[in-house]
C-alpha cells in the first residue's frame, strides 16, 4: 500500500543560500547626530516659512519704511554733506545700514510669534516630539533670516535705483545674503530669549519698541564710529549690528572693512543667541 506523496518542505532562507531571512523587513537605520539636527532645522524652518504663503502682508508694508528713510533722509543728507563718509555719497553710505535696519525690525519682534504658539498649544506640541530644543530655535531663527533677506532684495532694488552704487559680484551678494540671515538670526534668537523671560506680548511689545532704536542708532548704520563720542563708540563696538552694517558695506560698496571679525562675531552671536533662547524655551511652555 503505498502512501499519498509527502508535500515538499519549504526550502529554509539557509538553503537558497542566502544565509538571512528574506521576509524579515528590516526598518532603515534612523538618522543621528547632526544629520537629524539639520534636517529637524529645515523642517523647522520650512514650515515657518509656508506662513508666507497665506499673508505676504507683512512683506509690503516693512518696504515701506526702508524706502522712507533711503527716498528722504539719504537724499536729504546727501545734499547736506554733513556727515563724512570717506569720500562715497551719504545715500550710498546709509543703503547698507537701512538693509541691517529693516532685518533687525523683522526679526526682533519674532518672539511675539513664539509666545502666540504657546498661547494656542502649538508650542507644547513641538516639545514633546523627540526634535531637539535647539533646532527648533533655530528653524525659526533662520526663517526670519530668509524673511530678512526679502526684506534686503527690495531694499537693494530700491537703493539701485536711487542711483547707489551697489556691486553685483555673485560671490559678494552671497556674502550679503550671508551677513543678513546671521544679523537676523541673532536679532530672532534676543527676541526669544526676552520673551521666555517676560512671558508675555505686551511686555515683548515695549521691550522691543524700547531697544531697537537704541540698537540703531548705537551703530555705525547712520555715521560713522570715528565721529561718535567716546562713551557711543564703546556701545557701538559692543553692538553686533555695527559688525552686520560693516560687513555689509565692505561686500557691497568696497569699502575698507573687517570681514573676517564681522563674520566671525556674527557667528558668534546667532550661536550665543540660540544657545540663550534654547534654554529657556521650557520656561515659555510652563
Amino acid at each position: 500500500m503505498s502512501g499519498a506523496p509527502a508535500a515538499p518542505r519549504p526550502a529554509s532562507a539557509e538553503e537558497t543560500g542566502t544565509g538571512r531571512l528574506d521576509l524579515l523587513l528590516v526598518p532603515p537605520r534612523a538618522r543621528t547626530g547632526w544629520r537629524v539636527l539639520t534636517a529637524r532645522v529645515v523642517a523647522m524652518c520650512v514650515v515657518e516659512l509656508q506662513k508666507l504663503r497665506h499673508d505676504r502682508t507683512e512683506l509690503y508694508t516693512r518696504a515701506v519704511q526702508p524706502a522712507l528713510w533711503l527716498l528722504i533722509f539719504g537724499e536729504t543728507f546727501t545734499r547736506i554733506k554733513a556727515i563724512p563718509t570717506g569720500g562715497i555719497p551719504y545715500i550710498d553710505f546709509l543703503a547698507p545700514g537701512i538693509i541691517a535696519q529693516s532685518a533687525m525690525f523683522i526679526a526682533i519682534f519674532y518672539g511675539i510669534m513664539i509666545i502666540w504658539e504657546r498661547d494656542a498649544g502649538i508650542l507644547t506640541k513641538l516639545l514633546v516630539t523627540p526634535t531637539p530644543r535647539a533646532a527648533l530655535i533655530s528653524g525659526k531663527a533662520f526663517a526670519s533670516g530668509v524673511k530678512a533677506l526679502i526684506q534686503a532684495v527690495v531694499v537693494i532694488v530700491i537703493a539701485a535705483a536711487l542711483g547707489v552704487g551697489l556691486t553685483w559680484n555673485p560671490l559678494r551678494l552671497l556674502g550679503v545674503a550671508v551677513v543678513v540671515v546671521l544679523g537676523s538670526a541673532f536679532f530672532s534668537c534676543l527676541s526669544m530669549t526676552i520673551a521666555g523671560i517676560v512671558l508675555t506680548r505686551d511686555r515683548l511689545m515695549g521691550i522691543g519698541q524700547a531697544i531697537t532704536m537704541p540698537l540703531f542708532f548705537a551703530s555705525n548704520a547712520l555715521y560713522p564710529v570715528a565721529i561718535m563720542p567716546g562713551w557711543l563708540q564703546v556701545l557701538s563696538k559692543m553692538n553686533p549690528l555695527s559688525y552686520q552694517v560693516d560687513a555689509l558695506r565692505g561686500l557691497l560698496l568696497g569699502t575698507p572693512s573687517h570681514l573676517l571679525l564681522d563674520f566671525g562675531v556674527l557667528l558668534g552671536a546667532a550661536a550665543v543667541g540660540i544657545a540663550a533662547a534654547s534654554s529657556l524655551l521650557g520656561r515659555l511652555a510652563r
